[in-house]
C-alpha cells in the first residue's frame, strides 16, 4: 500500500493566529526528527497566501520580514531534502490585516467562490509562483483550504491554466455546512483514486484531473467525547505545539459530532492519532492501494508524534511504501 504523509503548513485563523515559530517552524522540525529516522518523505501543502502577504508587507514590518525568511528557508530546505511542496490555498489572506503585532482575519471570503474568475486566476498564479520561486520545484498538486473545493468550475479553470493536475482534498462522506466553511462530499465513492472533470466528487474516466483522496474513518460520538476530555485533562502531552486559536466552530456542528456517527479524515493531529492504527488496518483489510494521512504542524502534540513514530516503526508491513504525489504526476493529462 502507498502511504502518504501530507501536511497543511499554515497558521491558525481564529482570534489569535499564533507565531511562525510555534505553529510552523518548530513543529515541522519535530516532525522531521520522526520521519528522518525512517528516511521517509512528506508532502507539504503550503498555505501560499501567507507567503504572498508576508512578502508584500515585509518592507513595512521587520517582524514579517523575519518570518518570511524563516519560513522560506525551511520550505527550501524541505524541498532540497526530497520532501514535496504543493499548493494549499486559503484565499482569506487577500483580506488579512497586520497591525504591527498580530494578524486579524475576515473570513467572509474564506472560499474561492467569493471571488470572481479573474481574481481566482490571479490567486492561483501568484500563490503557485511564490511557492515555485522559494522551493525551486514545480507545483502540480492542490489541496483546498478548509476542504472548500466546491463549487469547482472557477477552480477548474485556474488549475488547468496553472498546470495543476492532481487534487487531494476529498474524503469519503465528508460534510460541513456553515456560512464560512462549506463542503459536501456525499456523492463520493470509496475509491483509491479517480479522474474527474467538473465535479471532484464524481468519477469521469476521461477527466482532466486525478483525485487522490484523504483516508477516512467512521467515528462514533464516543470518540469526540474522549477527544474533548483529553483537551481538558490530558496534560502536556496533549497540548498543541501551536500558540494560536482555530476559527470558531458552529455549535450545531459540534453537537452533531457529539450525538451522531460521522466521517473524519485520518489525521496525525493531537488525539486523532488514536485511531491511526485502526484506520490503517481497515484499509489493508479492504485491499486499498493508498492511505493518505493529513496533519497540521500547528496541531501536533507530544502524543501525536509519538503515535506517528510507533506507526512508522512497528505497524507498516514490508509491502508498504511511503510515497509522494510525484508517483502520479506521469498520469497527468495537463502536462502531456
Amino acid at each position: 500500500m502507498n502511504i502518504f504523509i501530507t501536511l497543511d503548513y499554515e497558521l491558525f485563523f481564529g482570534t489569535k493566529s499564533g507565531t511562525a515559530n510555534n505553529c510552523i517552524i518548530n513543529p515541522t522540525d519535530r516532525l522531521l526528527k520522526v520521519t528522518d529516522k525512517y528516511n521517509v518523505k512528506c508532502v507539504f501543502f503550503v498555505d501560499a497566501g501567507y507567503l504572498v502577504k508576508l512578502k508584500e508587507l515585509s518592507k513595512k514590518f521587520k517582524t514579517l520580514l523575519k518570518d518570511y525568511e524563516l519560513v522560506s528557508t525551511q520550505i527550501r530546505k524541505l524541498a532540497d531534502n526530497g520532501h514535496e511542496i504543493q499548493l494549499h490555498i486559503h484565499p482569506h489572506w487577500e483580506d488579512a490585516i497586520f497591525d504591527g503585532e498580530s494578524w486579524s482575519f475576515d473570513l467572509t471570503r474564506y472560499r474561492l467562490d467569493a471571488f470572481n474568475e479573474n481574481e481566482v486566476l490571479d490567486i492561483f498564479f501568484n500563490y503557485k509562483s511564490i511557492l515555485e520561486e522559494i522551493s525551486g520545484k514545480s507545483i502540480f498538486a492542490y489541496r483546498a483550504g478548509g476542504w472548500c473545493i466546491q463549487p469547482f468550475p472557477l477552480i477548474k479553470k485556474a488549475m488547468i491554466k496553472n498546470k495543476i493536475c492532481i487534487d487531494s482534498t476529498i474524503y469519503y462522506k465528508g460534510k460541513n455546512v456553515t456560512p464560512a466553511q462549506w463542503f459536501d462530499f456525499s456523492k463520493t465513492k470509496d475509491l483509491d483514486t479517480w479522474r474527474f472533470e467538473d465535479d471532484p466528487c464524481i468519477e469521469n474516466k476521461k477527466g482532466t484531473f486525478l483525485e487522490v483522496p484523504i483516508a477516512y474513518k467512521k467515528l462514533s460520538p464516543l470518540f469526540f467525547w474522549k477527544f474533548a476530555i483529553m483537551k481538558k485533562i490530558g496534560g502536556a502531552k496533549h497540548k498543541s505545539f501551536g500558540d494560536g486559536f482555530a476559527s470558531p466552530r458552529f455549535k450545531k456542528h459540534i453537537i452533531k459530532l457529539l450525538l451522531k456517527n460521522s466521517f473524519s479524515v485520518v489525521s496525525i493531529d493531537g488525539y486523532k492519532t488514536n485511531f491511526l492504527r485502526k484506520a490503517y488496518f481497515y484499509y489493508k483489510k479492504q485491499k486499498k492501494n493508498n492511505f493518505v494521512m493529513i496533519g497540521h504542524p500547528k496541531a501536533f502534540t507530544e502524543y501525536s508524534l509519538s503515535k506517528l513514530d510507533k506507526f512508522l516503526n512497528g505497524v507498516l508491513d514490508k509491502d508498504d511504501k511511503v510515497v509522494t504525489f510525484s508517483c502520479y504526476k506521469k498520469e497527468s493529462k495537463i502536462n502531456e
